[in-house]
Parts: C-alpha cells; structure tokens; sequence
C-alpha cells in the first residue's frame, strides 16, 4: 500500500502547462505506440491520491504496446493548487473544462481508453465519460462509487459540514486508513495528543480536497453515474476491476451497477486487492486490461 506517496515518484513525469494552470503528468509508452494498433490510455486517480499509484500498471501496459498518460488532477499531487477564487474554485464542470484543455494540449486524439478509480475527482472522471462518450473507446473502472448507495466515507461527510471541516485534521476519530491510501497519513504531534492529517491542512494542499468534497453534491453525481451508463444510454464496453477487499465498495454494488447494463458491463473480481486494486495487487489489473482492451 502507499505509505505517505504525495512526495514521491516526481521523477516519473514532467510538468505540463495547459490553459493558466500547470499539471503534473506521467506517461509511459513510446510516441509510436499511441499511434499504433494498441493505442492510448489514460488513467485518472480519486482523493485523496495521485497518478503515482498507477506507475507500475503503466509501466507494465507500455510494455504490452501501449501510450499511457496519468495526470495528477488539480489541486492533488504535484499539479497546480490554486486558492479557491483564484481561477479555479474545484466544482465538477471546471475539473472537466481543465481536463478538456489538458487532453487537447497533450494531443490525445479520439477516442482512447479510459480508466478511472476512487472518489470525488474520481466520480468527476465518470461523469467526463458521460459527457464525452463520443471520445471513448472503452472504460475501465475500478474501485469507484456507483449508485446512489454507495458507501461514502465518513470522513468526507464532515468535510462539508461548514466550521467542522476546516478542523477534521485535528479529530483522531476521523483519522482511520485515511480512506484509500491505505497509508500512514496518520501523525501524532509528541507534544500533544493531537492527530494531523497532512492533506487535509486547510493551510496546505489539503484544501483542495475539503473543496472538492464541500463543492460535491454525492446524491446528485452518483445518480447521474448510474442512470448514464444503464441499458440504453452507455453502449460502450466497460470493465470493472473491483477488489474485493475494499472496506467502503463492496461487491453487491459492483454487481448491481453490472446488472444495470449487463449487454456492456464486464465485471472481473480482484482476490486479495482492496480499494486501490492498481496498488494491491497491480499485476491482476494489469492481466484484466489486457483482456479487455
């Protein structure tokens, strides 16, 4: 699992400039193979992660012939992150119009493969199929909430509860896995019995992710996710990855968002990988995208 990743792997990508924001993007792949018979993926992480848990799915899908992007979405990773205001205020139609500049000044032509995981910026990454499914060839999701009863965390909840929020990084309580890392996020201070978690500082690039998870409205987002890719309004394949270890995503949802486009929905079970299947267990994503794809 990652352990305290937000400083690590700056090495694997470069920055890109697109529009007045900067992104951090990694790739894999040689320019040839975007052009070849295999293609182009991208993927896109949820909160409050980063491409970094991608690399090793991305350097094994290269080897298998194709161009992979993973961009650190804005606001999380080494991307920009800019205050609240300030040009970019972390609601779900600017998160899709800076994706929609970043894929055009990369040069990633239409339609290529999508696969998208986690939550908020992740559920963000589902709802920019939806919108442009014309440029999608196949999706591929794995661990990400699908209906309107998923589980959410408790911890994003508080985020949007005005005053709470700004000081959920003080509340040990709140402190468990931190959601999807997996990780360590957990500091306690030696002088205090205070507990911090380091992306949540409103004073650091934790803000990002308590605007993104004010900004959100779960109902709304995750019904549009499971009305838009049914029956008779997504024909395109998907595939859901799903760890059957993730404490939040169980598998019964996995099968009912299958069983609202069975003709189009394949659903393959990760043994042994939790919520970040592409961290647990990478090698089982890895074989289910080459099936798949």
């Amino acid at each position: 699992m990652l352990y305290r990743t937000e400083d690590k792997g700056k090495e694997y990508g470069s920055f890109i400039r697109s529009g007045k924001l900067k992104w951090f993007v990694r790739e894999t792949g040689s320019s040839d193979a975007r052009l070849g018979p295999r293609g182009t993926i991208v993927f896109l992480h949820g909160a409050p992660t980063q491409s970094f848990s991608y690399r090793i799915v991305m350097a094994q899908m290269a080897d298998a012939g194709f161009h992979c992007y993973a961009p650190d979405w804005i606001g999380f990773g080494f991307s920009d992150k800019p205050q609240p205001g300030y040009g970019f205020n972390y609601t779900e139609e600017e998160f899709h119009s800076a994706l929609d500049k970043l894929l055009e000044t990369l040069g990633i032509e239409s339609p290529f493969f999508l696969v998208v995981q986690g939550f908020l910026v992740g559920s963000y990454g589902l709802t920019w199929a939806l919108k442009n499914s014309e440029r999608v060839s196949k999706l591929a999701i794995l661990n990400s909430p699908l209906i309107v009863g998923s589980k959410i965390p408790g911890l994003f909840t508080q985020l949007r509860i005005p005053l709470l929020g700004e000081f959920t990084c003080q509340n040990a309580i709140l402190a468990e896995r931190f959601i999807e890392g997996g990780s360590q996020y957990v500091l306690k201070s030696e002088k205090a019995d205070v507990y911090r978690l380091p992306y949540l500082a409103s004073s650091g690039p934790g803000f990002a992710l308590l605007e993104t998870a004010k900004k959100i409205n779960f109902k709304d987002t995750l019904g549009r996710i499971a009305s838009g890719f049914s029956s008779g309004s997504w024909d395109k394949p998907i595939l859901l990855a799903w760890g059957l270890s993730d404490k939040y995503l169980r598998q019964p949802e996995a099968e009912e968002f299958q069983k609202g486009n069975p003709s189009n929905v394949t659903l393959k079970l990760l043994e042994g990988a939790g919520h970040m299947p592409q961290e647990d267990w990478p090698e089982k994503v890895v074989d289910a995208l080459k099936y798949f794809l």
